[in-house]
């Protein structure tokens, strides 16, 4: 069970009234137990420094979606697709995607995380990065439990400055918790996304 497999490991934990089994946020060692016992994977593995205390960090991947510049009004809507405003970017080896004041752009990471249905996970950007400026989610931080894809970035410049994003960089990092009580793995449409195309 969750006490036995986590709780030694737990940074945070609460008692959950109605189940009784401890829920709270992995340490590093409680990352890599799950890792270990195939309930949480990272494709391609993580090297050991990409482990941090409490997250693991991933790495910005070379496909981003740009919005397009366009005056057409967007329906916020349960039909909304992010397809119809952007367009696609791959870059090639050593290539580097300009990121203007105020500008947004989708990204995605290179590592594939997949959760068991009874943990979830939070995405975080990077201090050294959010202090010039630098968003990786504009709102949609959190990780369903059961997904097994790709994360996709929401990337926003704050600054006044021009930034470069670069694949290969650990641009963010992912947080891992426990749930209280029986979980549903998620089914909606980015279960399994792998790709920004």
């Amino acid at each position: 069970g969750i006490n036995a497999e986590y709780g030694p490991f737990l940074l945070n934990f609460t008692m959950s009234s109605t189940s009784g089994v401890l829920s709270g946020v992995l340490t590093k060692a409680a990352i890599k137990a799950a890792i270990e016992s195939g309930r949480i994977t990272v494709d391609p593995p993580l090297e050991e420094d990409a482990f941090g205390c409490a997250s693991i960090d991933l790495t910005l991947h070379n496909e981003f979606r740009v919005f397009k510049n366009r005056q057409e009004v967007l329906d916020i809507n349960e039909d909304v697709d992010y397809h119809s405003v952007t367009e696609l970017v791959v870059l090639g080896e050593g290539e580097k995607l300009l990121l203007l004041p105020g500008q947004a752009c989708l990204a995605i990471t290179r590592e594939r995380v997949s959760l068991a249905s009874d943990i979830c996970g939070l995405l975080e950007g990077r201090s050294r990065f959010a202090r010039v400026g630098l968003a990786v989610h504009i709102t949609a931080g959190y990780i369903q439990p059961g997904v097994s894809n790709r994360t996709v970035l929401e990337i926003f410049n704050a600054s006044t400055v021009p930034l470069n994003l670069i694949p290969g960089v650990r641009l963010c990092q992912m947080l891992f918790m426990t749930m209280a009580g029986e979980g549903t793995a998620y089914s909606g449409r980015f279960t399994e996304q792998e790709t920004l195309k």
